[in-house]
């Protein structure tokens, strides 16, 4: 009887084994699911809850990113967002993304204060952000200014002779698609050129003039493409004063009665579950590891067309 015994045990405890195993894999999948669950909560970019004052950053180019414009309305619609610090570190960027940018901005400013603190730069589009707020805080030695606009683009005329390349071109007015790399710039396009570009730096005199109340001719002798210290922009009446978010949320505390209890809270980008699970990606990895991670910075850059309030673009 001893050995049938033993089969009997062994079956069982191989039945036990199979149930144990059994369970472990459903806790498993359960946690996978509860964990994917969180991920995907996090991803739709929802608020702190709690009254707060919300951080924003804004940093490197600006490029129309809808994600950021995305952000900022949900700030806008967020009650328990009593307020808006927009931290700053950007040469500016593309006009068009500018502009979109101190859109939605003006939008947060008509329900609730808005205070910008930059950083080390906040020039072109960078200012242009900064004036959307209601009030300007920097360091003094930051960068700012370069009220201007720029159109750039390249000329391989030369190039293509010595190779002995040739472009024609076979279109229906003489201005379409002008500029083009391959032949020198026509008296005519650039005249357009130089119209557009002047429509655009007059829409940012505008506002500064505006945001500012600098009067226009004042504005005009500061808007010479040059950039100014923190130190200089407070002389020049650009910002109104220097520090950083300390002295940001004293301001909002005292001209806006803001709770100077609240938290500041950081509204960062939302991860995708890719960043979730595995961080940065694999190609991002590869190529810091070759030392190459300067590309990805060069990718962002070339993405950059039209009009540009950007202060020394790395090109």
């Amino acid at each position: 009887m001893a050995p049938m015994t033993q089969d009997i045990d062994h079956i069982l405890n191989h039945i036990s084994l199979k149930k144990s195993r059994r369970r472990w894999r459903w806790i498993a999948i359960g946690a996978a699911l509860l964990a994917l669950l969180v991920i995907i909560a996090n991803a739709g970019g929802s608020g702190p809850s709690g009254p707060h004052v919300a951080r924003l950053f804004v940093d490197g180019l600006i490029t129309g990113n809808d994600e950021l414009l995305t952000r900022v309305r949900a700030i806008a619609k967020d009650d328990n967002a009593k307020a808006l610090l927009i931290r700053i570190d950007s040469p500016g960027g593309t006009t068009a993304g500018s502009e979109a940018l101190y859109t939605e901005i003006r939008k947060v400013a008509a329900k609730k204060p808005v205070v910008a603190v930059m950083d080390t730069v906040a020039a072109s589009g960078g200012y242009i952000t900064a004036i959307a707020a209601d009030h300007i805080v920097a360091r003094g030695n930051t960068i700012t200014g370069s009220i201007g606009v720029i159109f750039t683009y390249p000329d391989a005329s030369k190039l293509l002779d010595t190779i002995g390349v040739k472009m024609e071109d076979i279109k229906s007015a003489e201005l379409k698609a002008e500029p083009a790399p391959y032949h020198p710039t026509s008296d005519k396009a650039r005249a357009v050129m130089q119209e557009m570009v002047a429509d655009g730096f007059d829409w940012f005199k505008g506002l500064v003039s505006e945001r500012r109340k600098i009067a226009p001719d004042k504005t005009a002798v500061l808007a010479d493409g040059r950039v100014y210290s923190g130190r200089q922009a407070v002389a020049n009446g650009l910002i109104d004063e220097l520090g950083g978010e300390d002295e940001a949320m004293a301001w909002l505390a005292k001209e806006k009665k803001i709770n100077d209890k609240l938290e500041l809270v950081t509204w960062s980008a939302p991860k995708t579950w890719q960043q979730e699970w595995f961080g940065a990606s694999a190609g991002n990895i590869i190529l810091r590891g070759l030392g190459l991670g300067k590309l990805t910075q060069i990718a962002g850059e070339a993405k950059l067309d039209g009009l540009l309030v950007l202060w020394q673009p790395s090109l």
